[in-house]
């Protein structure tokens, strides 16, 4: 779509504002005082570029992504604390036949991976969580939730061969202003290879009952939904293809159906345009950094406090976690990661 369509879209359309967790932030849909924001419209299908579902056996376990967040039921924020939490990562990595490295930046250290593709040219994606919390809070939603879900792509993707690299990242220091995933894209030579980036910050809260999920005062479109059951995608407008995967990874193969993913969540895509220049609330998460750098990225998440009470809380631990709901959320992080990989299309929005 031409730039110049965006700019029509942009004044003429019914527009939604979603901001992205980080620091300092007041809710993930955040109302801007500019009159212009984010349009919420579907991510256009390219049929000859877009990347198309690949169905498969692969499975999350419960059992797995459980132990994840009870072995990570401890604040992870002083010194030690994040040392702690690298080495249970990549211990587990390990295990897995990963071979973690740790690079250090100046204010922390993030842990690396990567699992060669069969195609060279194909290029690389990442999948990627934040594992540092706020002080007082264990963050078993925010965001052990989305190391868990890491880790377990680790599991399933990472003895099969696919035409993509898959790389995995965590970063340190998300918390206290993005400074893992800046320090990771400063690296400017790893990101000539890299196609797409899928970045989990809190994936593991749901609400059932009217009103539960909130919304800014005077939002000016109709919610899609006053109960907090659904997952949100949020992706950079440059790169509809790796948005349109999510779109489709709510789609399983009936021979895998089972009582944990046979009700995969809702999945809401809202591409932001503009490498979401009119709307700064959009960039409060590990993605932002790569949209800056031309990598298409993509936040998957459950809305953080505009839906649960106890974001930033010493409340958010295991018990209040929801089991379906995060296993969903998992599955179908795992099913689009996995179409990411076995397709070799462009990812990039056709201009």
């Amino acid at each position: 779509m031409k730039k110049w369509i965006w700019l029509v879209l942009l004044l003429l359309a019914v527009v939604v504002v979603v901001g992205t967790k980080g620091t300092a932030k007041n809710g993930f849909f955040e109302q801007q005082s500019s009159p212009v924001i984010v349009e919420s419209v579907p991510a256009e299908n390219s049929p000859s570029r877009e990347s198309k579902p690949v169905f498969n056996e692969l499975q999350v376990s419960a059992d797995k992504l459980l132990t994840h967040i009870q072995k990570l039921n401890f604040q992870r924020y002083t010194i030690a604390q994040r040392s702690r939490t690298r080495t249970y990562i990549t211990t587990e990595l390990r295990k897995l036949g990963w071979a973690p490295k740790l690079e250090k930046f100046s204010d922390g250290v993030n842990i690396f991976a990567e699992r060669q593709g069969t195609q060279k040219t194909a290029g690389a994606i990442l999948v990627a969580a934040h594992y540092d919390t706020v002080a007082g809070s264990p963050g078993a939603d925010d965001n052990a939730s989305g190391v868990a879900v890491v880790l377990e792509v680790a599991r399933l993707l990472g003895s099969q061969p696919t035409p993509r690299t898959l790389q995995l990242a965590f970063f340190d220091q998300e918390e206290a202003g993005l400074l893992g995933s800046k320090a990771f894209v400063n690296k400017t030579a790893r990101l000539q290879n890299l196609r797409g980036v899928i970045v989990m910050d809190m994936v593991g809260y749901a609400c059932y009952t009217a009103g539960c999920q909130k919304y800014p005062t005077g939002l000016p479109i109709t919610p899609p939904s006053d109960k907090g059951d659904f997952l949100v995608a949020v992706g950079d407008a440059e790169h509809l293809p790796l948005l349109n995967a999510f779109q489709n990874s709510q789609m399983f193969p009936p021979t895998a159906f089972n009582k944990e993913n046979s009700n995969l969540p809702a999945v809401l895509t809202l591409p932001i345009p503009l490498k979401g220049l009119l709307t700064p609330d959009t960039l409060r998460s590990d993605h932002a950094p790569f949209w800056y750098q031309g990598v298409g990225a993509v936040l998957v998440t459950d809305t953080a406090n505009l839906r649960t009470p106890h974001y930033h809380q010493s409340s958010d631990i295991p018990a209040t976690i929801d089991r379906s709901f995060f296993i969903g959320s998992a599955q179908i992080v795992l099913n689009a990661t996995n179409t990411l990989l076995e397709n070799e299309g462009d990812l990039a929005t056709q201009q």
